[in-house]
């Protein structure tokens, strides 16, 4: 059985893929996220992304390692703690985003 969505002329090559061009990557979603006026709490981020709590808290050290100037607040009354961008690293360069930098 062969699937009709297959774009290769091979079988199993290339089957289901989606093209790479204008998809958003995951950094640049959670940059997105964490640039929000409320910012993000880390499981809405883990969900979102389909990440592991660990991995995004080493999303968000990467991001501060790459001149990312984050905030974490904790709202009170037991809520969680939010993050959220405060400053970008100067002139790093442009994503496909317009209005966002990357660190590349």
């Amino acid at each position: 059985m062969t699937d009709k969505s297959t774009t290769s002329s091979e079988p199993g090559r290339g089957a289901n893929r989606v093209p790479t061009s204008g998809r958003t990557s995951k950094k640049d979603q959670l940059i997105r996220m964490l640039s929000a006026r409320a910012g993000a709490e880390i499981g809405a981020v883990s969900k979102k992304l389909g990440w592991q709590t660990h991995t995004t808290r080493a999303a968000l050290s990467g991001l501060r390692k790459a001149g990312f100037e984050l905030v974490g607040e904790t709202p009170g009354d037991g809520k969680p703690r939010r993050y959220r961008i405060v400053a970008r690293p100067a002139d790093t360069g442009k994503t496909d985003m317009p209005g966002v930098t990357d660190a590349r």
